[in-house]
């Protein structure tokens, strides 16, 4: 496979996260989530999104469709990569709301309200999104399916 065949494209990554095309380029001129694969570099070229991108875009995604504003979800993504010290602040952590406040549980243990407030709350656990999405992506591309979710397996154990 060329290394420009890597990736998902935005139709398909719009299919997948239930987004249309205008708010997945919004995203990503404003930098909420960015394509790791290849961003836009003027026209005639195409961004491409990691399975991670995806995963990140689907809990984006849900979080607006609990009620969270935009505005909101920015703000706790700002949050949350400065306090992992992560481009992916998504990854391994399950974020609960009440459509007012973020919380992120990185363990059972532990539940941070990222923006120091309590509220009732409800969860999106990040690793059935993943999950789900394995699914559909090798639905629509079932040869390129299994190197993406692979190669994410092999990321994660190391």
């Amino acid at each position: 496979m060329k290394e420009q065949d890597i990736g998902y494209r935005a139709p398909q990554v719009c299919g997948l996260v239930g987004i249309t095309y205008r708010q997945l380029d919004y995203w990503a001129r404003t930098g909420l989530i960015t394509p790791s694969i290849q961003t836009a570099q003027g026209s005639g070229t195409q961004r491409r999104y990691s399975f991670t991108d995806i995963v990140q875009l689907k809990v984006v995604k849900r979080l607006l469709d609990a009620g969270m504003s935009l505005k909101k979800i920015r703000s706790a993504m700002e949050i949350l990569r400065e306090q992992l010290a992560s481009n992916n602040p998504l990854d391994d952590v399950t974020l609960l709301s009440d459509g007012a406040t973020i919380f992120a549980a990185h363990s059972p243990d532990e539940v941070v309200d990222v923006f120091q407030r309590g509220q009732g709350v409800f969860g999106i656990a990040v690793g059935p999104v993943q999950e789900e999405l394995e699914g559909e992506i090798h639905r629509l591309v079932p040869d390129e399916a299994g190197a993406a979710t692979t190669s994410i397996t092999e990321a994660k154990a190391n």
